[in-house]
């Protein structure tokens, strides 16, 4: 039986988040942007371009994930507190204090490693 990574990925997600995987890391790897808004998240927050919280599509709200830019071994702890991205190919979206961090402000968008932490 063949499976999909994604398909893997959102399955180990569910378990995760339903303890069935309790210490488990599990990691997608692809493209991040960032965004710098004052809006309201999906979860309802105020977004704060200076927090350290990110929009991914499907992971729950208050998930912690590390973050690691593969291009120069960055990496940071954001919070999931929002949906997104909506752009193809693109995993997770950043808060600006979170993009500066993995230091790819200025080239926008920067393939990456997003591993879900165990203690989210």
């Amino acid at each position: 039986m063949h499976f999909s990574t994604r398909s893997l990925f959102v399955a180990a997600v569910i378990a995760v988040s339903h303890g069935a995987l309790s210490g488990a890391a599990l990691a997608e790897t692809g493209r991040a942007s960032w965004y710098s808004l004052t809006s309201r998240t999906a979860n309802g927050e105020r977004c704060d371009p200076g927090a350290l919280t990110a929009a991914h599509r499907s992971l729950p709200f208050g998930t912690r994930v590390r973050v690691e830019n593969l291009k120069n071994g960055k990496s940071v702890v954001v919070r999931i507190n929002d949906r997104g991205p909506f752009v193809r190919g693109r995993i997770i979206d950043l808060t600006k204090a979170a993009a500066r961090r993995l230091g790819m402000v200025a080239a926008g968008s920067e393939k990456v490693r997003v591993t879900v932490l165990a203690d989210s």
